[in-house]
Order: structure tokens, then sequence, then C-alpha cells
């Protein structure tokens, strides 16, 4: 397991390359001032910047958890960036997403994973199955796994669909304890058979330490619901949802080993 402290480096922006796919997100490649070309995810896409919340600490989570996860990086857009983008949906989302947003990056020649082509064992199948349980991530189905083989190795991406709870935080408290009825769809849980194992071997790694240090850091640009008085505030609830959560890992794990029970 990694044991580094979680940290982002801070790349500017200096190309649109080209959008990735249609849909109300539009991430992009695009390439930074260091160089490399990244998977853009805007902060005045979609859902907004919690999707950009869910993906930072997914990914970090994952990282820490030994999986494979492309960098993240903060990408700042600079004002001046999109005035001479064509396309006018383009660049809108470019102006609405002036400032820091998210990037990982760009996996050249890298393939969709295919669970009927690459081979996962119990254990690994296991151990995302959990992860996903515990972040609430809706977006590893087989229709969209938001897994790649990159030099025959399996990467994780995308976690932009997890965390759901903070589009309505009132009742977060209440939400942390909820079994996750959708891991019913996950693409790899007929093959998670060792759940229990990995329940005890993550939750040893998961500490309130940790948790501390990955929502820490969010960016006070991103936290922007009004409803709290301060930016900390709300960043606090993320660990407060992460921390109840891991305490009560035996009802989502119990719901995915049921789930995996009418499968098989």
């Amino acid at each position: 397991m990694a044991d580094t402290t979680p940290q982002l480096r801070t790349v500017n922006v200096t190309r649109y390359v080209t959008p990735l796919r249609e849909g109300g997100s539009l991430p992009a490649i695009a390439e930074a001032d260091d160089g490399f070309l990244y998977v853009l995810k805007f902060r005045g896409a979609g859902q907004g910047p919690k999707a950009l919340i869910a993906d930072l600490i997914g990914g970090e989570i994952a990282r820490k958890l030994g999986f494979k996860v492309p960098e993240l990086v903060f990408a700042n857009l600079d004002e001046a960036f999109g005035r001479t983008e064509p396309d006018e949906e383009i660049q809108d989302l470019l102006k609405f997403s002036v400032g820091l947003n998210l990037a990982l990056h760009y996996l050249s020649g890298s393939i969709t994973f295919d669970p009927t082509v690459t081979f996962v064992t119990t254990e690994m199948a296991s151990k995302i199955v959990w992860m996903d349980a515990l972040l609430m991530n809706v977006d590893r189905t087989a229709r969209n796994t938001n897994m790649l083989m990159f030099n025959r190795e399996l990467w994780l991406i995308d976690h932009g669909a997890a965390l759901y709870f903070h589009h309505s935080m009132e009742n977060w408290e209440e939400q942390a304890k909820r079994p996750f009825t959708q891991i019913k769809d996950h693409v790899l849980l007929r093959k998670a058979s060792e759940l229990d194992a990995v329940d005890t071997e993550f939750k040893a790694v998961l500490t309130p330490e940790f948790i501390q240090q990955v929502v820490d850091l969010i960016p006070d640009a991103w936290l922007t619901d009004r409803s709290f008085e301060t930016e900390d505030e709300q960043r606090q609830i993320y660990a407060k949802f992460l921390n109840t959560r891991l305490a009560n890992s035996n009802i989502f794990v119990k719901e995915a080993q049921n789930a995996r029970s009418s499968l098989i």
C-alpha cells in the first residue's frame, strides 16, 4: 500500500486538443505547461465542482489502496484561454471553468477494459467492488467500466459519479449508513468472493488521518454550497461521511454479498 501523504501538482493548461466524447461533462484532452497531455475535467460542466471533488477523493483513495490510477493534477485555466475556440458550447464551458480544474494524466495507447477478454482475480475484483461500495460509485458497470488496460495492467479512472450524497447533504449521516444497492450492477461483482478479507485489510489502511489528508486537498473554490458557513465546514462533511461509512462497512459489504449471491 502507498504510504505517502497525498499531494497534487498544479499545471497550467496551454492547449485544448480535442473533446473526448459527447455529453454533459465534455471532458477533453489538453496539453499543459509541463509538456504532458491530460484528460481535463471542467468545473463548469455538468455536475460542476462536486464531480471534481468526487473524482479527487475517489482517485486518491484508490491510489492509497494500491490500485493503479493516472496522476491527478490541479489544472489552471486562464481567463483568455477559450477566446479563440470556434465551438460556442466549448467556449462557454471554458469560460465557466476559469481557475482550478482537475485533470488526470492521459494514458496514450490504453484500451477500455473488457471483462470478457481480460482476466481479473477474485482478490482484485473484491478489492474494486469493496472500494466502489464505500464510495457509492455508480459508474463501474459493464456498460461503462471506467477501467483501462495500459501496459498490460489494470488502471482505474473517473470517480466523478461517486459520493452522490453530496448533491443533498442535509442527511449525510443517514446516507453514510445506507447499503449501496447499485452494487448489483457492478461489472466485477460476480467474481468478488473475498469481500470479508478485503474489508479487514482496507479498513486498516484508510485511517482517519489519511481521510483528513485527502479532504484537505479539496480547493476552497470547489466548495460552493452556501448552506455552510465556511469552506472547511463543508470539507469536514466529506471526512465525517467517509469515516462513518468505514465504521459501518459491514452494511455495504453485506449488501454486496447478497447481490452477488443472486448472480451465482
